[in-house]
């Protein structure tokens, strides 16, 4: 049997997409949280100097996207084919833009920064929230049928994106008015008995 060891911060952040797979797969792993006291002396050792870090079977990877998108297909969440594949890559990959797009103001809201928060809701947060949850918006509308991003079956793109979607929600309550389905689709997700008992059980954490 694998044994996998998927080391983040003690946080949600890049290594709940992961753990959520996990999850959905009954995959046991052994999730380490890391402080940011200790993780000077860890960062020499990472292939990139940064986490998270998936481990197993005497491998290493890194880069959350490509921990998800490894997971996701050995546990079959990254679509029927080659095509579907494609396009969940996709998502998620705009979903990364995304986040860039928004850092200003998430490093200002969570404390890790200096600044003003509703001034950069108002200027960065919400045009980006606009575009991207446009752009979602139509994935949904023409998948309707499912009620998920891609295909008929949950994805690691509709993992990560209720995730983060849950997340802002809680941050900003404004953050979908009206998206309504965007907010069914994280409904969804999270109803998801496995996803349910994952997302009830673990740490309370600030990011």
């Amino acid at each position: 049997m694998v044994k996998y060891k998927l080391t983040y911060f003690n946080g949600r952040g890049l290594g709940e997409g992961a753990r959520q797979l996990f999850a959905l797969a009954d995959q046991q792993f052994e999730d380490v949280r890391v402080t940011h006291e200790t993780f000077p002396a860890l960062k020499p050792t990472l292939p990139f100097g940064q986490l998270p870090l998936l481990e197993f079977d005497g491998h290493q990877i890194a880069q959350s996207n490509a921990i998800n998108r490894y997971l996701a297909k050995t546990f079959g969440f990254a679509g029927k084919d080659a095509f579907e594949s494609a396009v969940i890559d996709s998502l998620a990959d705009q979903l990364t833009d995304y986040r860039v797009e928004i850092k200003p103001w998430f490093y200002v809201a969570a404390g890790f920064s200096q600044g003003d928060a509703e001034k950069l809701k108002k200027e960065v947060l919400l045009p980006a929230r606009d575009k991207f949850l446009g752009f979602i918006t139509k994935f949904l509308k023409k998948n309707a049928a499912h009620g998920y991003l891609v295909g008929d079956k949950i994805s690691w793109a509709d993992v990560l994106i209720a995730e983060h979607t849950s997340d802002l929600f809680k941050r900003v309550p404004e953050y979908l008015d009206g998206f309504p389905e965007v907010k069914a689709h994280m409904e969804k997700i999270h109803q998801n008995p496995k996803i349910k008992k994952w997302r009830e059980s673990r740490p309370e954490t600030s990011f």
